[in-house]
Order: structure tokens, then sequence, then C-alpha cells
């Protein structure tokens, strides 16, 4: 610190001295007399008003220690912070203007990044590729395959010799290995994909301060010595001094896990990264950034999991289980009946010979033929376990969340996809989901009289004076003039840009003037609770405090016992012209405006009067506006189409109960035929005080909720869930985090939404739309109805194979499918047939069905039936070939087994087809625009025919001529009209609870 004080005693000799040489080649280069009247000459250097010495007076940013600022910050060390120099001080010695922030100088920049680090943390390094191979080979049926593959391969080598013996066990083995790549490869991309989700999660937009004017960046480009602009739902993201604000309270508990509401002022003046600010508004000056702060730190040695699994994933999971048990049974039952007719000499050999003699069978051949027996209990097993059905989730999730990011919509939780389609009811916003969110001042009432917007003529000058100064005090938002640009940059929320906008553009406001004309000594910030926002100013230099409050209408009318006329009389308000104010709130608000009262009180003492809070009883009333926003151009339809759908909108709103109705009506989510009556629209405090039981008779008729608090939206949220409903909820505010939560799909807005909302929010609408929330309901129905639709191709399959395999080892003692022929198919459907089924794109038609909701089982009665008479077909024409194949076609064991393995496989590829529509008649619609699909079955094809004419000894088969691939073409298609057949039975709409987990 010795070294520091001794620096800066020598920049100000220096500084100094150089003042005193310029100045005085400045007075010497003038040809006039000099005055020799005075004896001296003061000069006043003021070097605490400079914050930004000239460039070559600069000190060098590499003097500065960021580990001293960083255990600064984070220990919430005062007396550091004093022994810099203050705030102030600190501000010179990184080079930053505390009004104007940093120039934005992209060297300048670039320097802090060298110095200082950039706002990023070390994240842990990405599975490998390898680590999701190993993953897969610890899958029990993996193990047991491998164990049964190196046993054939011991004693098929020991049997035929190292040049044939190891064909069957070789086989299987390489089969595993493509099982193991496929589903590893799939995972690492899904890995990947999430990755890449994070970090657009994580690349937030912050507001700073550079060149003088505030200006929204990346939170990856801010730097040490930027100015942040601070307001209620951001999360603070570095490490940072108050500079300055009002009522400014941050959640620290994700860094102390204290949950208590820090104040922010001069005396507490740290704010640490990754805390929350919860009330009021601010600015910080950056200290330090990315892995100098402990958030960085923290969140350096934090993963994402990427492991996450859905409540469908875990449903499947549990029928996996379920059908896996059934198939390890008839695997035990398989292998102890021809255990038992091994033994007991019930089997042949190829040349007619009884296989098992007591005695005199050599050990070596028990060893094959047990081998053999397990293998087969083993393949049983094997065809059994539908391991594609958590794939087929993986992939329609994954694929899904990559469409969804093109329609506006970013996933932040795997199962808010899913859920989404189970949705019955979605609560929403007004502002900015329903309208458009550019707000615009269209009505404006002082008095009792009705005022042009767009003149200051009819106004008294004592009235508008006071009025300026109500816009420009009372707000949040800035204003700045560009010395380039006619039209000067008004940045805040979309009410303080549209009065900001009226005042600057309509009456004439100068915002420097004011703030340098008045000072401000007391804010009370806006929040959704209050309604309302009041100032305490005075003017520089006089000790009269002027009070503003501006807000909700109807809240700050009941605060008034005065008003101003537009001749700047001032009138009592009585019980009249509090009736006719209401009436003139109301016709406004029936035009769907939304209306903004501003009030006014002086007080002439001294600022002990105003203490703890801004006064706000006895304010005189100067006007009323009404601010449009324009409902968005799609909202109208995308109601209908919820409603078309099965899923009921609910409107919440702070906005009056008049406002509120008429965006209703105009938005379609009010009948005006039907719902106007009383019951239909309520207010957040009615609500409120319903006892439970007529809370839950109510919530089922509501469709509007108007002057709601978040507590209302999160008690109409539980009172939704406990009634059964699947309820999604849009939110941007901080308080609407708790609704988000309990919500079984949150969505937050990207535009308007604050990080808190984002964070507490499962998927994130990038476009702030309504229509959008439909694409992702619609969404949502897609992937849950493409998951069906695996699970009834899968689930055939697996029941066809299993019966096909047990009924012919009982009866012969051998399996028409071997494993490496069963690993084969479980490759192409369980992979490729997932990712054939799992692309299908939402159409308009799964808007037409009623939502799933939460009771409805996964496997409907639907499913069930194209799923039995597919698999019986199955059954039939492969037993029929199974006992009769060789007389029908004339072969031997070897084709006829080949003729089963092809058939079975090409009847895969028909039923694919069969199962894209699970109710309708024709499967080919829309199948031109699903090129994946079509490419799939191509690949599925053309592989097959490389695996029976090309691969003989790895899949143990033999070629077929054309006859044979006709017949088996033949029987595999006839799929299609059984299928359309199916389909005219009518099913039962009863509950059908089998496999409901």
């Amino acid at each position: 610190m010795i070294h520091r004080q001794r620096w800066r005693r020598a920049f100000t000799v220096i500084y100094f001295t150089r003042v005193l040489e310029s100045m005085s080649k400045s007075v010497l280069g003038k040809k006039t007399d000099l005055l020799r009247s005075l004896s001296y000459v003061a000069i006043n250097v003021d070097l605490e008003s400079d914050d930004s010495p000239r460039l070559g007076d600069r000190p060098s940013l590499q003097d500065v220690d960021p580990k001293i600022l960083s255990t600064m910050v984070r220990e919430k060390r005062l007396e550091s912070l004093a022994q810099l120099g203050g705030i102030k001080q600190l501000a010179s010695t990184l080079i930053t203007n505390l009004d104007n922030g940093l120039s934005g100088d992209a060297t300048d920049l670039m320097q802090r990044t060298d110095v200082f680090g950039m706002n990023k943390y070390n994240k842990p390094p990405a599975k490998k590729f390898l680590s999701f191979v190993l993953d897969a080979f610890k899958d029990m049926t993996i193990i047991i395959l491998i164990a049964c593959a190196v046993l054939s391969l011991v004693f098929g080598i020991k049997q035929d010799g190292l040049k044939e013996g190891w064909y069957n066990g070789g086989s299987i083995i390489l089969a595993i290995f493509l099982v193991v790549i496929v589903s590893a490869l799939s995972n690492y991309k899904q890995g990947r994909q999430f990755q890449k989700l994070s970090k657009e999660c994580s690349n937030i937009r912050v507001e700073v301060v550079r060149d003088g004017r505030r200006q929204p960046i990346s939170i990856f480009d801010i730097v040490v010595g930027d100015v942040m602009c601070l307001k209620i739902g951001d999360q603070i993201p570095a490490d940072g001094l108050f500079v300055d604000g009002h009522s400014l309270k941050v959640d620290e508990s994700s860094m102390t896990g204290e949950s208590d509401h820090i104040e922010i002022h001069g005396e507490n003046p740290f704010l640490l990264s990754g805390t929350k600010v919860i009330d009021g508004y601010g600015r910080m000056m950056v200290a330090s950034v990315g892995m100098n702060t402990a958030w960085g730190e923290m969140m350096s040695s934090v993963s994402r999991d990427l492991d996450e699994e859905t409540p469908l994933q875990a449903r499947l999971n549990k029928l996996t289980s379920f059908i896996g048990k059934i198939g390890l049974l008839v695997a035990a039952l398989v292998l102890l009946i021809l255990m038992i007719r091994y033994f007991t000499g019930h089997t042949e050999d190829e040349a007619g010979h009884r296989e098992f003699t007591s005695g005199k069978t050599k050990s070596t051949d028990v060893m094959d033929a047990v081998v053999r027996i397990v293998a087969v209990a083993v393949t049983i097993v094997v065809v059994a376990i539908p391991e594609g059905l958590p794939l087929a989730v993986t992939l329609t999730l994954a694929y899904s969340m990559k469409r969804m990011m093109g329609d506006n919509a970013m996933v932040r939780k795997l199962s808010a996809c899913e859920t989404m389609g189970s949705a019955t009811t979605i609560c929403t916003d007004k502002t900015g989901t329903l309208t458009l969110n550019q707000m615009k001042v269209t009505e404006f009432w002082m008095g009792k009289e009705h005022v042009s917007v767009d003149t200051s003529r009819e106004i008294a000058a004592s009235i508008l004076e006071v009025l300026l100064q109500g816009i420009g005090l009372n707000t949040t938002g800035t204003v700045h003039k560009r010395p380039s640009v006619s039209v000067p940059e008004i940045l805040g929320s979309p009410t303080e840009k549209a009065l900001l906008s009226w005042g600057v553009l309509e009456l004439g406001m100068t915002m420097d003037e004011l703030k340098q004309e008045w000072e401000i000594i007391q804010v009370e910030a806006f929040n959704s609770e209050k309604k309302r926002s009041g100032v305490a100013v005075k003017r520089r230099g006089e000790q009269v405090i002027h009070i503003h409050w501006k807000g909700a209408a109807e809240m700050i009318l009941a605060l008034c016992s005065d008003y101003y006329s537009q001749n700047g009389m001032v009138n009592i308000m009585n019980d009249e012209a509090r009736s006719e104010f209401r009436k003139i709130i109301k016709n406004m608000a029936d035009k769907s405006l939304r209306c903004i009262a501003f009030a006014y009180k002086k007080i002439n003492g001294s600022l002990a009067q105003v203490h703890g809070r801004v006064e706000e009883d006895g304010l005189t009333l100067l006007g009323i506006v009404g601010i449009k926003d324009p409902c968005r151009p799609g909202v109208r339809n995308a109601v209908a189409s919820c409603r078309i759908a099965g899923v009921n909108i609910k409107m919440i709103t702070g906005d009056n109960v008049h406002t509120a109705r008429a965006i209703a009506l105009e938005c379609g989510i009010l009948n005006p035929e039907k719902d106007l009556e009383h019951e239909a629209i309520v207010e957040g405090a009615q609500f409120r005080n319903y006892s439970p039981e007529q809370r839950m008779a109510a919530i089922e008729k509501i469709q509007v909720m108007a002057r709601s608090s978040p507590f209302d939206k999160l008690l109409m949220v539980q009172c939704l869930k406990q009634k059964g409903h699947v309820v999604a909820v849009t939110g941007d505010g901080t308080n609407d985090a708790p609704a988000l939560k309990e919500a079984d799909i949150g969505l937050s807005m990207g535009i308007q939404g604050t990080e808190v909302a984002k964070e507490s929010s499962d998927i994130v609408i990038l476009d702030d739309n309504f229509a959008s929330v439909v694409t992702v309901l619609k969404w949502g129905r897609c992937v849950y109805n493409n998951i069906q639709k695996f699970i009834q191709f899968q689930l055939t399959v697996n029941v066809a194979a299993l019966v096909i395999n047990f009924i012919a080892a009982i009866s012969s003692g051998n399996v028409p499918l071997t494993a490496v022929q069963l690993l084969w198919v479980n490759l192409i459907m369980d992979t490729l047939g997932a990712l054939a089924l799992a692309t299908d794109q939402p159409t308009n038609d799964l808007m037409l069905k009623p939502p799933v909701g939460r009771t409805k089982p996964l496997i409907n009665r639907v499913m069930w039936r194209n799923l039995i008479s597919q698999a019986l077909y199955q059954v039939i024409v492969l037993l029929t070939l199974q006992f009769k194949g060789s007389s029908i076609f004339g072969v031997d064991e070897k084709v006829r087994d080949t003729i089963i393995f092809n058939c079975f496989v090409l009847c895969q590829v028909f039923n694919e087809f069969n199962a894209r529509k699970l109710e309708d008649k024709n499967v080919f619609k829309g199948i031109h625009r699903n090129k994946l699909f079509l490419g799939i079955v191509s690949m599925t094809i053309i592989l097959q025919v490389v695996m029976v004419e090309f691969l003989k000894r790895f899949s143990n088969t033999e070629r077929l001529d054309w006859g044979q691939w006709g017949a088996c073409i033949g029987l595999a298609a006839l799929s299609w009209p059984i299928g359309w057949l199916v389909k005219c039975i009518p099913v039962s709409s009863k509950k059908f609870n089998f496999f409901r987990h």
C-alpha cells in the first residue's frame, strides 16, 4: 500500500507540473501586457473531478492487482476499499468514468481482458466418446452376450480350428461392437447438443454504460471497469461495487445459503456475482470477472447433468424392466426344458444320432451343447428386452429440442418437451405475450377534461412543468441525445419508454435539464405488489421537497385528496369527483388501454420530514394517461387453436378488470356470448379471499384474473394442479418465479423476462409471443405421439420374435433367429427405427385431439389393437415358415432359416409405415415431407440385402433367389392391408390400464 500511495503522489506532482507548464506557455504566447496588480496567481487543480485523465497521463492497468480487487469484494472488506481511496479513486485507477462508463474502444477492452481475464469460467472437461462406449458396455445384456460370445469363440476354435471356428463367436462380438458403438455415438451427440444448449442459456444480455449511453452487451463481453445497470430480476454477472441507485436489495442465498435480502448502499457497496436483484435499481462498477469471482470458481466445478431422466423415460424404464423380467422367465424356462431334453437323450445331431449318452459323450461335446443351449436362452433375453425404448425417447427429445430452437423456443429442461404435450391449461401473462409490448400514449385526461396527447398548449405552464418532473424524474428509463441523430435514444421498460417518448417528443421535456436542476433524494421503486413508484426530489440549492407518484390509476386515485384542472386550479377530490374519475378510468380501460395516473405533493420543510418511505397521502392528481399495447396479430388464431385442442387459456394480469376484459375479448380468451358472467373474471384479491372450497369450485370457470399479485398466480396454479390439470405458466418477472417452478411447465420470456424468471423456467420463449407457446404445445404433443409410435413398433418386434423363438425352441430345440441376427434386428430397428419415427414433425392434426393429461396410460387401446394384430400376423407367418417352409420352398433348413430371418426383417420395414399413423388409415400422408424416414427405410433395405447376400459367414445366412426374395417381400407387404383393415375396428373409449407404469 505504501508503494501505491507513493505512486499516486508522483502522479499528482507530474500532473500538476504539466498543468503549470501548459498554462505558462499559453499565457506567454499571447502578445498582451501581463497584469501586475496581483502578487500571486491561484490555480485550482481539481484532480478528483477528473475521472478520466488524458491519455498521456493515464496510469497503467498493469499496476492493478486483480487478486486485491477480487479478495476485497468477495470478503466485503471496507477497510481495503478505503485504503484504495474509495470507489471514486478506484474508478480513477481503473481509468473508468463513473458517469459515462468506458469508451468502448476495442484496444482498451482487449487490454482489460488481458489483465483481468474474460467473464467466463472454466468448465469441467466434456465427457469423451470413449466414456460413452464404456457406459454402453456396462449394460447387463451386453455383458451376458460377451460372456456367451467368448465361450462360443473358445469352443468353436477348439472344435473346428482357428480358421473355421471363430465365425460364430466372432460374429456375435462384431454385432455387439456395432450395437455399442451406435448407442455410444447417439449419447455422445446428445451430450454435445446439451452443451451447446447450456452455452445458449448462459449467453445473457446485460446493460452497461459505455461512451455515455446505456447499451446491451453479452455477459461474456463484460470487463473490469464497466459500469453496469441493475434492475429487479437481474442476476449479477460479475463482482462489483455499488455506484448509485435506490432501494437496491439482493438475494445472496445462491452464495451464502442465507435467505435474508441484503440492502446495498454506500456502507455496504459489495455486489457478488451469481446473486439476484430482488428490489430497487442501481449501477455498479465491475471489479472482478470470470474465474476471479467466487461464483466462477464454484461454477467451474459444476457440470450440467446430461443423464437427466425425464418422467416418460422413467415410465419406459419400468416398462422395459417389466418386459425384461418376462423375457428372463421365458429364457429360464427354455433353458430348463432344453437342458432336460438334452440330458435325457431326447435330442439328435445332424446325422440323426442321439446327442447325449451318459458315460459315453465326450465332455467337450457336452460343453459345446451347453454353450449352444445357453446361447439360445440368451438370444431370447436379447429379443425380449426392448432396449430401444429409452434410446427412442433420447433421440426424439434431442431432435425436437434442436428444431424447437428454430421455432423460438429454447428448452432448458428435457422433461418439459414431453410434459407440454399433456398440458390441459395454460396460464398466460398479457403484456408482451398476448400483446406486442409496443406501448404508446394515446389518451390523456387532466382533471375531468380530455387533453390532446400531441400538444402542451392546452395545459397551464405551471402544471406542465410539474407533470414533466413526474415523467422525467420518477423513472428508471434513460434518454440519450446523440449529436448525429435527431431522435433521442430512449431505454427502459416498455411502459417507461412510452411515457418518456410522450414527454420528450410531444410535451417538449428535456431530460438533461431536469437532472441538472433537480436532485433525487429518495426513491420507492416499482414492483408488482405495490403497482406504483414514487420519488422525493428537491431543486438544487433549495430545501422544499417535491414528491411524485405514478402507477395504476385506481390505486393512485385512492391516495389523492385534490386534483388539478386543466387551467392549473386545485380542486377538492369529493365523492362525486372521485366517481367521475373512476368512470373515466373505466372508459379508457374498456378501450383496452393501460391507465397510469400521476400525482404530486409539495412539502415545505426540511429533509427530516421525509424518512423511511416516500409520503403517499394527501396527494394532488396531475392527470391520467392511457397507454395502448396492441394485441399480437396471430394471437386470436393461436387461442382458438388451443381451444380446439382442448387446452384452456387463462389470462393473469396486473391490469385492472376493465382493461383485462377488453384485451381478453380482443384475443378471444373470453367469449362475448358466454363468458361475461361474473365468475369468468375475478380480481386477485377476490380470488385470494375465497375459502379453499370456493376456490376449487370457481377455478374451472375463471378465464381472466385481473389486478393479480404473484401469490395469486401461484395460488391458481396450485388449485389447477389439485384439480388434476397439467399446467403450463408463462411469466417474465422475478415474482413469477414461484409460479413458474410450481407449474408442470414453466415458460419464461426471452426478451422481457428477467434472469430469475428464466432460471426458474423449463422453456424460454425467445420472441415473447403466445403463438410460440402454442408451437411448443404442438411440439410437445408431437414428441409424445412419436414416442407412442415407436413403442408400438418396438413391442411388435419383441412380441413376434419372442413367441417364434420360444415355440421353436420348445418344439425342436433350435431357434430360427440366431443371436447375431437378433442383434442385427435390434441395431436397425432400435436405432434406425427410432430415428425414423422420432423425426416426424408436428402437424395441425395433433391440435384436433384432446390433451393426454396426467392419467391416461402410455400404451392405449388403439396401440394394443395395432400391436397385437401385426404381431399375430408375423407369428403366424414365421411359424408357418418354421414348420412348413422347407416343403413350401423346397429348400434345406439353412435356407429356410434365412427366409424366416429375411421375412421377419422386411415385416418390420413395412410395419414401420403402419406405425407412422396410430389411427389414420392413410399411413403415407405427409411422408414426402420426412426425407429422413424415407432415407432410413431405404438404408435398412440395402443393409438387409448386404446382410443376406454378402455376409453369409457373419450372419449365418444363405443367398436367396429372386423368387424367394419376392415371396418375402409379398408376405411382408401384407402388413399394409392388414393394418388398414384393423383400423376399421372401433376402439372403446373405456380406460385400459395395463402397462400404465
